[in-house]
């Protein structure tokens, strides 16, 4: 049993959050004395955040359940930049309409984890382009930019690990760091917050605002990281071979996001289950404990709950009772992913390569070629012999359907409209 003062950072170690802290015990004192006012901040990369962004989401949900305040920082502004931490490359560059829509589309997952409002422990959503936009260069330099060492930035993992393998880094993203420093610093002077959250490969950023914090304006402020989250097959967490797991549902469905949790490795289910759901630990301790055919009942409880907080738990049994049917019973479930395909079409034919392109079921035309041949296509339950034998009207079950499968794991539905 942990012995820290504060609810958050005792909650916080237990449940496998806390990596890296400065001024952990002074953090703990501050924290056990609510509210207290953290951030962590999500760039507008892509129209939706995906599965490798929960265990933030899901520290932020934590620190407001356990009395506190938490900031969302959009980064309308650092996302023109782009962090070089953990990537190989250069982002691709966006348009200031691209981030606003990608932006827009991310707004909507934090509802879901996060009680917003006025109060005094309501989380709020800013983005930092409405400071860092206005920035004059010279001016910003000289007062900002003298108190952040290059020879510390050089060091840490996030610029190292690019310059040891000789890969190019811009001055455009060298400048990240500063900006995410002052993004610390602005939080700081507008909100009163105290703490920067967010994962481990951000701990050089966020140390960066603690010391400018320190240097400005004598304040003391204090960072807190997360373990670098892969899973026991050393993969990425949030990557599929079908691509992210995203959060929003317009890009991918309920029943999908329920089948990835589902099918989490067995060594990786005690773990998920503490970061990710809310269970007591004691039913979690009994869960893990699971062995056989059984640890797959564990796996069903992972996916019902963040499902649930994700989706909301109507979808999450959806998402189950179609799993029920279309694994146990062999029949199809509602929840299943449905893709509307025009009568004329079917009635003309398509090829079984080209329906399962259309359906999702494979990134392109060649891999939905190599699905079938590989004999991981079926039509109705039924193996495919050939990837350009024509799917037609004629193959619409009693229901006006037609199954197609991928694997054992992965379906979907074609309606004739």
């Amino acid at each position: 049993m942990t012995s820290h003062k504060s609810d958050f950072i005792n909650t916080a170690a237990e449940r496998g959050y806390l990596h890296q802290c400065t001024g952990l015990e002074a953090l703990d004192a501050l924290a056990a004395k609510p509210p207290l006012t953290a951030y962590i901040g999500f760039d507008c990369t892509a129209p939706s955040l995906h599965a490798g962004s929960l265990v933030s989401i899901m520290l932020l949900r934590l620190f407001q359940n356990t009395g506190h305040k938490p900031i969302v920082l959009m980064g309308g502004g650092t996302t023109k930049v782009g962090d070089p931490s953990g990537k190989d490359e250069a982002r691709k560059f966006l348009t200031d309409d691209d981030i606003a829509a990608n932006m827009a589309g991310i707004r909507d997952v934090f509802a879901k984890f996060l009680t917003f409002g006025d109060g005094s422990t309501d989380a709020v959503m800013v983005d930092n382009a409405d400071w860092l936009d206005g920035l004059s260069y010279i001016p910003f330099l000289r007062d900002y930019g003298r108190h952040l060492s290059v020879n510390r930035m050089l060091g840490f993992d996030s610029v190292k690990t690019r310059l040891d393998r000789e890969q190019p880094l811009s001055f455009l993203e060298f400048n990240y760091m500063v900006l995410q420093a002052y993004d610390f610093l602005e939080l700081s002077r507008r909100h009163d917050c105290m703490l920067q959250m967010g994962g481990s490969d951000q701990w050089g950023n966020i140390v960066g605002g603690v010391e400018l914090g320190r240097r400005l304006d004598n304040v003391e402020l204090f960072g807190l990281t997360t373990p670098l989250l892969t899973i026991s097959s050393g993969a990425k967490m949030g990557k599929t071979a079908e691509g992210a797991v995203w959060l929003n549902r317009d890009m991918l469905s309920a029943y999908d996001y329920w089948q990835y949790w589902r099918n989490t490795e067995d060594a990786d289910v005690g773990r998920f289950l503490r970061l990710f759901t809310e269970l007591p630990l004691y039913e979690i301790g009994r869960l893990e404990t699971l062995e056989g055919e059984e640890i797959n009942d564990a796996k069903k409880v992972l996916a019902d709950h963040t499902t649930a907080l994700c989706h909301g738990e109507a979808a999450a049994r959806a998402a189950a009772e179609t799993a029920r049917k279309t694994f146990e019973e062999g029949t199809q479930g509602e929840a299943l992913p449905a893709v509307d395909v025009p009568r004329a079409d079917l009635e003309q034919g398509i090829p079984a390569f080209e329906l399962f392109n259309r359906a999702g079921l494979a990134k392109s035309n060649a891999e939905a070629r190599r699905l079938i041949k590989g004999g991981g296509g079926r039509l109705n339950d039924s193996p495919l012999d050939s990837e350009t034998r024509p799917v037609t009207t004629g193959d619409l079950n009693a229901e006006g359907v037609i199954k197609l499968s991928a694997g054992k794991k992965h379906h979907a539905l074609v309606k004739a409209v």
